[in-house]
């Protein structure tokens, strides 16, 4: 009795199924472009280091101790000279280094009186990658963050808003919390900030706007607003942080699109919604009521090396113009500091959930329609990577009608291999002749030659979809199962000049098993 093996179809299909699978995880690696990059933004870091201190040298800067008492006409008059309409503002108390802060349940803002920005922005429910370290995730902290509005005057002078003090203000309406923050050019003249926190939410209010200033700003151009950050490493892996981290943008009509990856990256969009300064499993979002006509940002690569630049992953920074109706400005914005998580950034109703990278075309149509609506419930009653096991049955479920009848095909192709082994013989000189009683063979036992190939087309798909969904889960990020300590991380199994993932194991793992098993029945 013969006993049971694999037929050489077979042995192909294993190869080229396992090979197809390890060449989408090497292409999820960092690119060779990447690294070769890393030579030019060390040029580009000191060009951008030069060209800041010019700036500072150009532009007028409020000393902390150059203030005036109000009434001091003295003063006052020695602080035109410097900051024209806005010397008002150095008369204040409020024109000192002072902070305010305001949280919810789930974030903690603090801002500053100097520039009038957030200086730190902490996730209250979130540590970073040293779980049982208790350091929480901080998107914006030891100054990694600048938010600027460069006032051009009616006497010629420019001004940078970061450079000069705000007064603050802070008021409750119901459970609320508001902090408006004015820079002033006179008792009822002010550039002012609103942030507006409500409870249990990642999402502020965010106003701008002038009152009384048309006599002070030159309104015959749109004011820019410049905001940059250096995004924080918040993750286990550094490479894997660096490649989702990126600037992603809603534009026009509801379009989308990102900054490429690499050094001295930059798009100019126009009609933008909002821009996310997003990292791996974080995200920090600007968006506006009132489109931005002109973007302009721009993204660079701090990491040169992932065993030394640990601190910082990328530079970020949107220049966006504020433009000026009937000589004010007046913008109506959001900020969000939270995680990107598909669940959470959709509730809010902004297309905010388009910065997950769910894949395009059919991947990203499976990933939204099937495999988030049923991996999220299957998470929501098991453990994580029992979750991911199942997950992978009911795929392998879904299409086995499919993959019976490629197996059957496979079953008659064996038992057909004789007969054909024969009919190569026997016309081995005649190759056309071969062809036609091959085939004429196929149709008399009603077999497909191509059907072994089908559920490698169909499960393809589903497979890059699944490489697309598990590292942007955040559920799964530090969730720990057998002897994984978390779910989302590459780990080194074996020496190869890639990583693997915990959750593409399993799942890869499983589906290759029952390739196997049903391929030599």
């Amino acid at each position: 009795m013969e006993e049971k093996k694999f037929d050489l179809n077979s042995i192909i299909g294993f190869v080229l199924i396992f090979g197809i699978l390890i060449w989408i995880m090497y292409q999820n690696q960092p690119s060779d472009k990447e690294i070769a990059a890393e030579k030019a933004k060390k040029e580009l870091v000191a060009k951008q280091e030069e060209q800041a201190k010019a700036d500072k040298t150009k532009t007028a800067v409020l000393p902390v101790a150059a203030t005036a008492t109000p009434g001091d006409t003295v003063q006052l008059a020695q602080l035109q000279k410097t900051l024209g309409g806005f010397a008002y503002s150095a008369t204040l108390p409020s024109a000192k280094e002072a902070y305010t802060t305001i949280e919810n349940e789930k974030i903690k803002l603090k801002i500053a009186n100097k520039g009038g920005y957030i200086v730190e922005a902490t996730l209250k429910e979130f540590k970073r990658f040293e779980k049982n370290s208790g350091q929480l995730v901080e998107l914006i902290k030891d100054n990694n963050s600048n938010l600027n509005i460069q006032l051009q005057t009616t006497d010629n002078r420019t001004l940078n808003s970061k450079d000069l003090f705000f007064e603050p203000t802070l008021t409750k309406n119901g459970a609320d919390q508001i902090l408006t923050m004015r820079l002033k050019a006179g008792a009822n003249e002010f550039l002012e900030y609103k942030y507006i926190l409500k409870p249990n939410e990642y999402l502020v209010g965010f106003d701008v706007r002038s009152q009384g200033l048309n006599k002070v700003l030159n309104s015959s151009k749109p004011l820019d607003l410049v905001w940059d950050l250096k995004t924080n490493r918040n993750e286990k892996s550094v490479s894997i942080e660096k490649r989702f981290a990126q600037i992603e943008y809603e534009y026009g009509d509801e379009k989308y699109s990102s900054v490429s990856h690499g050094t001295g990256k930059e798009d100019t969009p126009e009609k933008v919604s909002y821009i996310a300064f997003k990292q791996h499993f974080f995200t920090t979002i600007l968006s506006t009521d009132k489109a931005f006509e002109k973007s302009k940002l721009q993204s660079d690569d701090l990491v040169k090396d992932e065993k030394i630049d640990t601190a910082y992953i990328k530079q970020f920074k949107a220049t966006v113009p504020l433009a000026f109706s009937n000589g004010e400005v007046d913008y109506k914005m959001n900020w969000y500091f939270g995680p990107a998580d598909y669940k959470v950034l959709k509730t809010y109703d902004k297309n905010f959930e388009k910065i997950i990278p769910l894949g395009w075309g059919i991947f990203g149509w499976i990933n939204k329609w099937i495999f988030i609506p049923l991996f999220g419930f299957l998470a929501s009653f098991i453990p994580y990577g029992i979750a991911i096991i199942i997950f992978t049955i009911i795929i392998k479920l879904a299409m086995s009608p499919i993959t019976y009848k490629s197996f059957l095909s496979q079953a008659k192709m064996k038992v057909l291999r004789p007969e054909i082994t024969e009919l190569g013989e026997k016309f081995k000189k005649d190759p056309m002749k071969k062809q036609q009683e091959t085939m004429k063979l196929y149709n008399k036992a009603g077999v497909n030659p191509m059907a072994g190939c089908i559920p490698a087309l169909i499960q393809l798909p589903f497979m890059y979809a699944s490489f697309q969904f598990f590292p942007s889960a955040f559920e799964l990020r530090q969730k720990s199962f057998l002897w994984a300590d978390d779910l989302s991380s590459f780990d080194a199994v074996v020496k190869l000049p890639f990583t693997f993932r915990y959750t593409e194991i399993i799942s890869v793992c499983f589906q290759f098993w029952q390739q196997l098993r049903f391929s030599s029945i």
